[in-house]
């Protein structure tokens, strides 16, 4: 049956199909031109673990959400895939994450590693490990972005998306990160990893091509992250949860801060969503949970106003669900997952 004949046969009002497909479409990858790319890992997490199940939870749950969007009528017909979370990535941070939190453990009792071999080994293995994952996700990526295809990644702890990052930072020279996030992710190297969760943007920071890093929701972060702020001031802009809440408390529109946000960002832009940059009554299982942040409709209108200025959505993640069997989070992220898909659709033409 070809993708119009499904498009066709297929009800977006009738109940939502247990077809093992996001939303319980029924395109494959072939036919689909945005493809959600799980990638199950959580092993540097250095609070609660359990975000390795995280795309599987949001695919579970998506059977439930219904598909018209008001902002992007009959966006699903474009076609929206994901692939099956990659067991073999699953299996390696399952084993290795034992290891990371004795790791973990060891240095929060105030030890050394130089004078322990096992732990040294472990750092060691981890950042291997880790790095491989990196260059996977290199790999897939390119190869769906040299098919033409608009690619969403599906974590997972927040580190996974820096070898999309990268496949992006060769094919669009300048282009611009909106993070959303309760961290800023600029710590070097935390704990040892080098590739952490909590060093992505620090990693991010030395790609070549990179225009502009605007950070929002930002509500915890260490001395040192400001100061690499301070050091990047020509690359980095940071919007904290408490300035925009003073903000609004003193008469300002979420709209005229929406404004200012995409004002800082070039043409081309890469959306980072850390479900914690939104309150935890909406991620109560992520790995790093934090008071404040956004609510849902304030995180999509922000989306729709980027889109509304005429910038391109040229990739998109969604890390740091809590995974199952936390059906809660995995809706939410599930409903973000989707309105993101839409959008960068809509920016790029193709709906």
């Amino acid at each position: 049956m070809s993708k119009a004949e499904k498009i066709k046969n297929f009800d977006p009002n009738g109940v939502g199909l247990d077809n093992g497909h996001f939303i319980g479409l029924p395109f494959v990858e072939e036919e689909a031109e945005v493809i959600l790319l799980p990638v199950p890992w959580d092993v540097t997490v250095s609070y609660t673990a359990g975000t390795a199940t995280g795309p599987a939870n949001i695919l579970q749950a998506s059977s439930q959400l219904d598909l018209y969007d008001p902002f992007v009528p009959d966006a699903w017909k474009t076609g929206i895939y994901m692939r099956p979370p990659n067991e073999s990535w699953l299996k390696q941070s399952e084993a290795l994450r034992p290891l990371a939190q004795a790791y973990i453990d060891f240095l929060e009792a105030g030890r050394n590693i130089t004078d322990n071999k096992t732990m040294s080994d472990t750092l060691a293995k981890i950042n291997t490990a880790c790095h491989q994952l990196k260059d996977w996700v290199y790999q897939r990526t390119s190869e769906l972005l040299d098919q033409g295809k608009i690619v969403g990644l599906v974590g997972g702890e927040h580190s996974v998306p820096l070898g999309y990052l990268e496949a992006l930072a060769e094919r669009y020279p300048g282009f611009g990160i909106l993070q959303i996030d309760a961290h800023m992710d600029l710590r070097e190297a935390y704990e040892g990893f080098i590739y952490s969760h909590a060093s992505i943007f620090y990693n991010v920071l030395k790609l070549n091509g990179l225009g502009k890093l605007v950070q929002l929701g930002i509500r915890d972060y260490c001395e040192a992250e400001v100061g690499e702020v301070a050091k990047r001031a020509d690359l980095v802009e940071v919007f904290f949860d408490h300035s925009m809440k003073a903000a609004l408390y003193e008469g300002a529109t979420f709209h005229s801060l929406c404004t200012a946000i995409v004002n800082m960002l070039p043409q081309e832009v890469y959306v980072s969503f850390d479900i914690d940059g939104l309150s935890p009554y909406l991620c109560p299982n992520t790995g790093t949970p934090v008071p404040g942040g956004l609510d849902f409709q304030q995180a999509i209108y922000l989306l729709q106003q980027l889109v509304d200025s005429g910038r391109t959505i040229i990739g998109f993640d969604v890390c740091e669900v809590g995974g199952l069997p936390h059906e809660w989070d995995g809706n939410v992220g599930a409903r973000l997952l989707y309105r993101l898909a839409n959008l960068t659709g809509k920016s790029q033409g193709k709906i």
